[in-house]
């Protein structure tokens, strides 16, 4: 018997129904979520390797009172129990999609006819109305199969939007300059570009296609419009969880037009495979692991989101040093582990992921040699300009959902009128 270190809620994989659950320690620092359905069974599913120490991980972050979380996340729609606002929030502008990936957590690649411009504009509205000035992701499906993006950016900018982002795969991109130029000129400010590795064969696994140069091209593409480009690996073991290294080192070559990499460890909604086991399951603590060994970064360098609950994901800002490797920037920009609030974290996001103006000539000693005691302007300039933060998203599935991780979420869908947490969205039942 392990040790019960916090109840909290979750649901049923099966009937989703609300149900008491406890994360439990075992000795050898696995941290396991446990549940039990009176009509469907008991579940136990990992969600710490115990790679880093998890109090310290933890540390801040209250555990959900007994009486809160009772109603979630089926009567979701950012009640008064959730605890954070908004800092992204995502609107899906299509079904239809020009890939069909084994992994898609809105299960894309229908044939539904896309929302009229119109109904989208009245989201967009209601998005601002509702969130203030959010960070605003157009997603699907693939955003970019929409003749119409590039005014649905403009519309979203007019309206009030603090800035604008492009979930895409890179393909129309890559083989339509004048588009990608066309959602520049419109205001967009930020490409997030599914980039699973540096190899062909993870390609052909996860997204079914050798898609490697054809995402380079899209990088290329957006290197000349001045996008900040963050590429977003989807993160399979026994896929792309050897390939870390190689990614880190490829984004790093490729700044100031890559700003960083946003890590999604894989999750279990939407379209996938088959109902996962506990050898398949890959925490953030591994993650944060995998990239120190591969990438030679220390563990200290990691951070706990400065927004959501602690067990949702991280952040690291390095500078890129010119022979090669990072210097982690923790230390001295978020030395403070407090949580800020939606707008801190949108800030942050902005001002590390949207590409600053283009760089200019090098000037003397704005560019001088890189070394530990560099002067301050040399500092600022490589921070601007040759600089990469790593971040991660855990998104969690039926199996692992942890309501007092969904009160604590700031990256909200809307859908019909509601807000809702992403991972309260995209909740599927488990397939046998």
């Amino acid at each position: 018997m392990g040790e019960q270190i916090r109840g909290t809620r979750s649901v049923c994989p099966v009937c989703l129904d609300n149900i008491p659950a406890s994360l439990v320690r075992e000795a050898d620092g696995r941290v396991f979520l446990e549940k039990s359905c009176p009509e469907h069974g008991s579940w136990r599913v990992l969600v710490w390797e115990g790679k880093t120490d998890f109090d310290r991980w933890l540390s801040g972050a209250e555990p959900l009172s007994p009486e809160a979380g009772l109603s979630c996340p089926g009567a979701c729609g950012i009640c008064p129990e959730h605890e954070i606002g908004t800092c992204c929030a995502l609107l899906e502008v299509t079904e239809r999609c020009n890939l069909r990936c084994r992994y898609c957590f809105a299960d894309g690649g229908k044939n539904a006819a896309d929302p009229p411009r119109e109904e989208c504009e009245a989201a967009i509205r209601d998005i601002v109305r509702q969130c203030g000035q959010p960070l605003l992701q157009f997603s699907g499906g693939e955003p970019t199969l929409r003749e119409d993006l590039p005014e649905l950016i403009r519309f979203a900018r007019e309206s009030g939007c603090s800035s604008t982002q492009v979930n895409t795969n890179g393909i129309r991109l890559a083989e339509d300059p004048d588009y990608a130029k066309r959602l520049r000129d419109a205001g967009l400010d930020i490409v997030f570009l599914q980039f699973d590795g540096t190899r062909n064969d993870i390609y052909e696994t996860l997204r079914g296609r050798p898609l490697l140069e054809t995402k380079l091209e899209a990088v290329r593409v957006c290197t000349q419009m001045n996008l900040g480009v963050t590429l977003v690996p989807t993160v399979v073991r026994g896929v792309n969880d050897g390939n870390l290294g190689e990614l880190v080192r490829l984004a790093s070559s490729l700044a100031p037009a890559v700003r960083g990499i946003h890590f999604q460890p894989v999750s279990y909604f939407g379209r996938y495979p088959g109902l996962p086991g506990e050898e398949d399951r890959y925490t953030l603590d591994r993650l944060m692991r995998d990239l120190c060994e591969q990438a030679g970064i220390p563990m200290e360098s990691f951070l706990p989101s400065r927004c959501d609950h602690p067990l949702c994901g991280f952040h690291a800002s390095f500078l890129i040093r010119p022979e090669g490797g990072l210097k982690p920037l923790n230390a001295i920009t978020h030395a403070s582990r407090s949580r800020g609030c939606e707008k801190d974290n949108r800030d942050y996001v902005i001002r590390h992921w949207k590409r600053p103006l283009e760089e200019p000539n090098p000037r003397s000693g704005s560019s001088g040699d890189f070394s530990e005691e560099m002067d301050f302007d040399t500092f600022l300039y490589r921070l601007q300009y040759h600089s990469l933060t790593l971040s991660a998203m855990a998104f969690q599935d039926a199996m692992n959902l942890n309501v007092e991780r969904l009160h604590r979420c700031s990256l909200h869908v809307y859908d019909r009128g509601r807000i809702k947490p992403f991972c309260a969205k995209y909740l599927s039942p488990v397939k046998p």
